[in-house]
């Protein structure tokens, strides 16, 4: 197993009721692959998931890219800019 942090921001921080947390993901595990974990083990983050920005070790991050070990995971909402 892998144990990641995930940090959250903004609406997904109010969502989720917290600034962070600690987990443990299969070896191998994709961004895509972590979305879904986490719209079936917590629902009230599952809106939050199909617009969420990701970063790993603080670098923007896609869905195909595997989750390196001990990795530190941003989750960010949409932003827009004016």
């Amino acid at each position: 197993m892998n144990k990641i942090k995930l940090l959250f921001f903004a609406t997904i921080r109010d969502r989720a009721g917290a600034k962070s947390m600690e987990m443990d993901i299969p070896e191998d595990l994709t961004i895509q692959a972590l979305k879904e974990k986490l719209s079936a083990d917590y629902p009230y983050l599952k809106d939050s998931m199909k617009s969420v920005l990701i970063t790993i070790n603080r670098e923007y991050a896609f869905d195909e890219t595997v989750v390196p070990p001990h990795a530190e995971i941003g989750m960010f909402p949409p932003v827009s800019g004016g």
